[in-house]
């Protein structure tokens, strides 16, 4: 509740002004001297202050009332003041209004008057408070992320402001993090970030893709293996938990690992302890740990293919990062930052780009702005440059909208119904998205050929979505 300070040496003009106030929803506090009101602002939280002009018997001079207002504007300047007397003194009122008074009033007061003038000030003074509260914040906030490396990263959107204000929060401590998020989003570029304000910033910081190693090798390649361990291993390899003893370790697309591997990498979690292949001798190191997956890791522990107990202990902190199409404020400056100086962007081709699903994410983005740039036959980067259709991009833009409500996504049942039933009415639902050939294969690649997630992409049925990967004679070889 807003506190309003009414200060006059007269009790009964107190007692009036606050009974009014507190009709009206305010909280009032009253006192009769400067004296006690400069105590009171200087120990409680004031809103606003209603004060006399003079408060010595036979005063009309407001002297006294000039030097309480100056007091109080030194302790609080944006405090709004309403002076009020019963001597009203063009000149004196001329002065404290210049001096930001908020208000002069005569007595007798105009009751709803001074409740107009009491709503508009205490409306402006939240207002101002709220903005100075968040111009700290956002002081705060820049001077940590100024005094980050933030490694290169180029973002304009919230979503990717909280989860780089999470990571550098996160970065301090030597807890595991697992980063989730879809191909292509920059799971990478978080980690880079999670090491380069870290403790461990000076160690070893080693990277493993765990999905480009072929399974034969992987435990190899984590654990190491002496001399003759399997075929081809003809002299001692050290694995990678070894060199990044004291530092990091980034294992990237966490959820290709077999079980196997998830044993052992288990082990060292809880123990810094493992042989390498071939090897009794069981070897201690010191190691943080951070994973990053595009798989739905809790759909794979329901299905036995991820160890519950392992992901509780690598995914101590999550941190999340959204797919391109939920970040658009990040679309133009990544893309300014693709092309360069030397390229601009007219308007329809901004708004395509930013209308567009990115299913690919910042990594097509990528891609999309170095065609741009290989084929432009002019400083000024067409859509035809980058390979967009305006009316596709409209299409995939209305599609990422109906995902993000819940509405829509029932009606997109009823959808997916009729599309079951009739082949014909795909292209009636008027609600779907028709892609070709190399988006749904870019789709399988991304959603690891899982066809439940690649059809919900598009908004489809999964029988929608046969039919077409059969017309493009499309097939699916499970990792």
């Amino acid at each position: 509740m807003d506190n309003i300070l009414i200060v006059d040496d007269n009790h009964a003009i107190c007692q009036a002004l606050a009974l009014m106030i507190e009709l009206h929803g305010y909280q009032a506090i009253f006192c009769h001297t400067p004296e006690a009101a400069v105590e009171i602002v200087t120990h409680k939280e004031i809103c606003l202050v209603i004060q006399d002009m003079n408060f010595s018997r036979d005063t009309t001079s407001g002297e006294e009332g000039k030097q309480l207002f100056y007091g109080l504007r030194k302790l609080q300047p944006n405090l709004p003041i309403i002076l009020m007397t019963a001597w009203t003194q063009l000149e004196t009122a001329v002065e404290l209004v210049k001096a930001g008074a908020a208000d002069y009033m005569g007595k007798p007061w105009d009751d709803a008057k001074l409740l107009n003038s009491i709503s508009n000030l205490l409306s402006i003074y939240r207002l101002s408070q709220q903005n100075s509260q968040l111009s700290r914040i956002h002081s705060e906030r820049m001077s940590a992320i100024n005094g980050a490396d933030l490694c290169g990263l180029v973002f304009g959107s919230g979503a990717m402001q909280r989860c780089v204000d999470l990571a550098l929060q996160v970065a301090r401590s030597d807890v595991s993090v697992m980063i989730t998020g879809p191909n292509g989003a920059g799971k990478d570029k978080i980690a880079d970030i999670l090491q380069a304000n870290s403790p461990l910033k000076d160690k070893p910081f080693i990277k493993v893709n765990i999905g480009a190693l072929p399974l034969d090798l992987l435990e190899a390649e984590l654990f190491g293996a002496e001399a003759g361990a399997f075929t081809g291993a003809n002299k001692t390899r050290m694995g990678r938990f070894e060199a990044a003893d004291g530092g990091t370790l980034f294992l990237d697309e966490i959820g290709n690992l077999p079980l196997s591997g998830q044993v052992k990498l288990l082990r060292v979690l809880q123990t810094g302890e493992f042989e390498r292949l071939g090897s009794h001798q069981t070897r201690k190191v010191n190691v943080r740990v951070i994973s990053a997956t595009n798989a739905d890791l809790a759909d794979d522990i329901l299905n036995g293919r991820f160890r519950e107990d392992l992901f509780y202990r690598l995914n101590v902190i999550e941190l999340s990062v959204p797919p391109l199409h939920q970040r658009q404020d990040d679309i133009l400056p990544l893309v300014k930052h693709f092309i360069g100086t030397n390229f601009s962007l007219d308007k329809t081709t901004q708004q395509a780009l930013l209308n567009h699903y990115w299913s690919g994410n910042v990594r097509e983005l990528e891609n999309a702005c170095k065609r741009a740039v290989l084929l432009a036959k002019s400083a000024q980067l067409t859509l035809h440059d980058f390979g967009l259709n305006p009316n596709t991009a409209n299409q995939v833009a209305a599609v990422s909208r109906l995902h993000h409500s819940s509405e829509a996504v029932q009606n997109q049942y009823f959808v997916n119904d009729a599309l079951e039933q009739n082949e014909s009415d795909d292209a009636s639902a008027g609600l779907i998205f028709e892609p070709d050939k190399q988006q749904i294969e870019a789709a399988l690649t991304q959603y690891n050929g899982v066809i439940a997630r690649v059809a919900k992409s598009f908004g489809l049925s999964r029988q929608a979505l046969y039919r077409r990967m059969e017309k493009y004679a499309i097939r699916v070889t499970k990792p």
